[in-house]
């Protein structure tokens, strides 16, 4: 009973691996087999624990088998550029389930982005997003309707509340960060007060927050298990906490579409602009608009791809500036400059944003070395399609998938100098060391646009995130808050001398693992001061 279905998947494994070596044979490209998909809910489940064994003896990464380096969920991390470097622009990862053609190419990559009905989303697997219900992402030739309503409040009107929202949680979040004093920094579109993580939550506020941030911490589980299974009496209670989130935040999501609802009929103009939400809301005809459960499914999906990727690259941000105080001083010297004796309340958006391109340097730069998704995965459709990759078209078969590899094309040494350094002053025009830069030289730079194709964190083409520019001015006005008066400093252990400090932070930097996005594997390894600068006023 036990052998027989084991090897019945031995010989299901070794018959539909080499059907898929043929196919990428014919498509003439390298390759690399793998004994089993990185899908596999199975391995999914168990290969953290054998790689936290792997993880501890004394091999290089480079130094295992194929079979073993590629089964890890995340290899594209610690392989950056390496293996286009080594196997060329285009190359083929193939599993007993299907042929992965990992593509690094600029021409190729704009090509896939641009032909949107040649190769598409695979909808299946985006199908673990739908936890309350159908959305943007899963929605396959319905995606058009989606996009229409969730694209228009991202508009500039909103901009300016996310401006002023963004520097108030910021001015809060000094506050409390001032008042840890020596003992460092604590653990890491409604207006809500900002609140360490040790402090009690009681109000409705708290409620919303600590449900989001119990259903984005345990987003894996949730999508495999409905979370009316998890909220029931039967299970343990720690799973039980996940599904009682879930629940309390779907009851948030009706709260809030109950409000925006009732001020629509009133003839008030929704939250999200001023007064063309009006359209995006059908509750008589879905067809133009939005179900019930399609508006929940988009919140959550908005909540997942907007709330903990930019809270992500913030964490990084901040431990990576740390490490560097000289580029801590140098998007100083920028907002000083522009900012002038302002006090932050009285900062505008429309005047300042543009003017503070060392921040958003920080930012671009940060999303370019710790990207929160490796890659960016497209099928074939129905039928074969061709696409020129250097000087060579290939014929791809339908239903054969194809990686944007965002990690790779993002730290090519083609495409990139210095690929690996985090290094925010290269996307400024006439950068100046950020050591000595002459007074004023800030005020005549421009960010530098990359070569096309060879960036993407929010991804392009048609389907591009519609957030792009609300994370921009979230994170400009944050770090435009933060270092205006204030630097990061590590905590030193005893006898450690500040450069291996930073030595540290940037390996704890490093030191990654990637859940439904890269994040870092042992954060709390490195603590955070935040200092006043002296003689920088009250």
């Amino acid at each position: 009973m036990f052998l027989g279905p084991v090897l019945g998947y031995m010989i299901w494994t070794v018959s539909t691996l080499e059907r898929n070596v043929r196919k990428a044979r014919q498509l003439n490209v390298p390759y690399i087999c793998l004994p089993i998909d990185g899908n596999n809910v199975l391995w999914a489940a168990f290969q953290p624990y054998i790689w936290s064994i792997l993880d501890r003896l004394p091999f290089k990464w480079v130094s295992y088998p194929d079979f073993v380096r590629y089964s890890r969920r995340g290899w594209e991390y610690a392989d950056r550029s390496d293996t286009h470097v080594h196997l060329g622009p285009v190359w083929a990862l193939i599993t007993p389930v299907a042929v992965y053609l990992q593509f690094a190419d600029p021409g190729a990559v704009n090509e896939i982005f641009t032909r949107r009905s040649d190769f598409v989303r695979p909808v299946k697997e985006y199908k673990l997003l739908e936890v309350y219900g159908p959305c943007v992402s899963t929605a396959g030739d319905d995606w058009a309707r989606h996009r229409r309503v969730l694209a228009a409040p991202f508009n500039e009107s909103i901009m300016e509340f996310v401006w002023d929202e963004s520097l108030r949680q910021a001015r809060s979040m000094l506050r409390y960060w001032s008042s840890a004093g020596d003992a460092g920094i604590p653990t890491f579109c409604k207006s809500y007060e900002f609140r360490g993580s040790a402090d009690p939550k009681t109000d409705e506020a708290s409620s919303y927050r600590n449900s989001l941030q119990t259903v984005l911490d345990n987003i894996v589980p949730l999508m495999l298990i409905p979370y009316h299974f998890l909220a029931s009496p039967i299970v343990p209670k720690r799973w039980a906490r996940v599904g009682n989130a879930a629940v309390s935040f779907k009851e948030h999501m009706a709260e809030m579409l109950e409000e925006e609802t009732t001020a629509l009929d009133q003839g008030k103009p929704g939250s999200g602009d001023k007064g063309t939400n009006s359209s995006n809301l059908d509750t008589n005809n879905f067809k133009r608009g939005l179900s019930v459960n399609e508006i929940f499914g988009n919140v959550f999906v908005i909540n997942f791809a907007g709330h903990d990727t930019t809270a992500i690259t913030l964490a990084f941000s901040m431990l990576l500036l740390a490490a560097n105080p000289l580029v801590q001083e140098w998007i100083s010297e920028e907002i000083s400059a522009v900012t002038k004796d302002m006090p932050t309340e009285e900062w505008d958006y429309k005047t300042l944003f543009p003017a503070l391109n060392r921040c958003r340097a920080v930012l671009l730069e940060t999303l370019r070395v710790y990207p929160p998704i490796m890659g960016l995965p497209k099928w074939t459709s129905q039928r074969a399609q061709t696409i020129t990759v250097r000087d060579r078209t290939l014929t791809i078969p339908p239903g054969v998938s194809t990686v944007l590899c965002l990690k790779a094309i993002q730290s090519h040494p083609d495409y990139w100098p210095d690929p690996h350094t985090w290094k925010p002053s290269r996307w400024i025009s006439q950068a100046t060391s950020v050591s000595t830069p002459p007074i004023g030289q800030y005020l005549n730079e421009q960010l530098l646009t990359p070569k096309p194709n060879t960036y993407f964190p929010w991804s392009d083409g048609p389907q591009k995130c519609p957030g792009k520019k609300f994370a921009e001015v979230e994170a400009v006005a944050v770090f435009a808050c933060l270092f205006k008066q204030h630097r990061l400093l590590i905590e030193k252990k005893a006898h450690e001398s500040d450069e291996a400090a930073q030595k540290r932070a940037i390996a704890c930097s490093n030191d990654v693992r990637l859940e439904a996005l890269l994040k870092m594997a042992n954060a709390d390894q490195v603590t955070l001061i935040c200092n006043q600068v002296l003689g920088s006023g009250p």
